[in-house]
């Protein structure tokens, strides 16, 4: 792989904030990879995804010979979300909330780069490259579109992200949680109909991000999008329904979800690291595509750090702004890699009494259902160590005292421990009494271990030195290491 040279005809529409411009910053920030051409869609191109999720963005141009190139790793650290917000990441949980509190409605265009190509004759897998991700996987998913529906009602429009199997030419599976998309189908569905929709590929992460908030069912997320933007989304009406689309995006999928229709979708590698199971699913018959002429696919690996991180900001934020409403002493929360973002919550107070540490528990399983493990610790730790997280459940917990357990409650239907997603929740108090002796929760700290200048007190050949202390005490020099050898047997 090389580094990445952006092409002309892959540069921001207007120097609008959109998908291009983000992989501009990661190219020009030595963050992006690009891969040799005709890599498989099958197993190979989220092979090279996963080996670099952690170090680096991917360009797959014409992946099974398609012209539409793939990106994916969009999201290798929670710096990299900062960065596209333009934020420090110390702030990053700050600017999200105070998009959620000021939202910047969006506004609407007649015209627009995702609608350049039109295709009304459907046959997804030869038209897009879409990608089959882990082992097991039932085949080609769609991961990283944004559904777009509107409020059979009100036509107020909600933003979500969902596992989509592409099923047919023209068809789709697709896994509907109980929240607010599955909610205004089930409105269609009770009087005929199907529900308009549009899955959205290839945005800006902030909009991406913006899908993830949690927030009342009405609240469009594309408003939430423009203040993490800086700007009004621009978005335009669909040519087959009436659902507005970011007008700046790569790839737009028009279809409806139909009414008394269930097929079978999965498996699928999800977000716990497990599959989630074969059922009969909703399905999308699609009615159109547009899309750039020189369109880029976005995808996401299921259960890879891109997955990850993209649910943990929202998530925490959301969390942030519920405990802070009731409970000031709260600092701030991390949604643990370990705990798959989404099920075990470190919680940094500054403890200004006693039993304070268990109620924050009770509200967080109250803030989201999926969380079922909540740690609480002091200001003194990092939540950002899973090995200080650790260490304050080491010194500063008993469990005979400091542990909570709540049985039989809500959680997640992807978590293979749940049954049926009933799910038990465990909080463990590991903070310090409010009243102490002065050394008896008293951290230990070297003088001066921040400041110290290394360059200053450490010599820059420590080869050269050492043999050189050792020649003037009469030992020997030190020597490379010797590489030993296991004697050959003669058969």
């Amino acid at each position: 792989m090389t580094a990445m040279a952006i092409t002309p005809n892959m540069t921001g529409h207007n120097a609008r904030r959109d998908l291009r411009s983000w992989l501009q910053v990661l190219a020009g920030t030595d963050r992006i990879a690009v891969a040799r051409s005709g890599l498989s869609l099958t197993d190979e191109i989220a092979a090279v995804s996963k080996r670099l999720e952690n170090e680096a963005a991917v360009l797959f141009p014409t992946p099974d010979g398609h012209a539409i190139p793939v990106v994916a790793n969009l999201f290798a650290d929670r710096s990299w979300v900062a960065d596209s917000l333009g934020v420090p990441t110390e702030s990053l949980l700050s600017r999200f909330q105070d998009a959620v509190r000021h939202p910047t409605p969006w506004t609407e265009v007649s015209d627009a780069p995702v609608q350049e190509v039109i295709h009304r004759e459907i046959d997804l897998l030869r038209q897009l490259p879409i990608p089959k991700h882990n082992e097991l996987d039932s085949g080609p998913y769609i991961t990283a579109a944004l559904l777009i529906a509107r409020n059979p009602t009100t036509g107020v429009q909600n933003v979500s992200i969902h596992r989509c199997q592409v099923s047919g030419p023209d068809r789709i599976g697709v896994l509907l949680l109980p929240r607010h998309t599955h909610h205004y189908f089930r409105m269609a569905e009770q009087v005929g109909a199907a529900l308009e929709i549009a899955l959205v590929i290839g945005v800006h992460p902030a909009c991406i991000l913006a899908s993830q908030a949690i927030v009342a069912i009405d609240q469009d997320e594309m408003n939430i999008a423009g203040t993490l933007l800086g700007y009004p989304v621009e978005m335009v009406k669909c040519k087959t329904n009436r659902v507005r689309v970011p007008a700046h995006a790569e790839i737009v999928i028009e279809g409806r979800i139909l009414p008394q229709v269930r097929e079978p979708e999965g498996p699928f590698g999800e977000f716990p690291q497990y599959y989630g199971a074969r059922a009969n699913r909703e399905v999308i018959t699609v009615d159109a595509i547009t899309h750039r002429r020189h369109a880029i696919f976005h995808t996401i690996v299921g259960g890879g750090m891109e997955h990850l991180v993209l649910g943990e900001i929202p998530r925490e934020a959301s969390m942030l702004e519920h405990l802070q409403r009731n409970f000031p002493s709260v600092r701030d929360v991390r949604l643990t890699r370990g705990g798959t973002c989404r099920y075990h919550l470190a919680i940094k107070i500054d403890k200004a009494s006693e039993g304070e540490p268990k109620n924050i528990i009770m509200a967080a399983f109250g803030g989201h259902y999926d969380i079922k493990q909540v740690v609480v610790v002091d200001m003194d730790v990092d939540i950002d160590d899973p090995n200080e997280i650790e260490w304050a459940v080491a010194t500063r917990f008993q469990a005979g005292r400091d542990l909570m357990i709540v049985s039989g409650a809500q959680g997640s239907k992807l978590d293979p421990s749940a049954h049926a997603g009933i799910s038990a929740k465990m909080g463990l108090d590991a903070t310090k009494p409010v009243k102490t002796e002065p050394l008896e929760f008293k951290r230990i700290h070297v003088k001066g271990v921040e400041t110290i200048d290394l360059d200053r007190v450490l010599e820059r050949d420590p080869r050269s030195a050492f043999n050189r202390l050792m020649a003037d005490d009469g030992s020997s020099e030190l020597a490379a290491p010797v590489q030993t050898k296991t004697p050959r047997q003669e058969v």
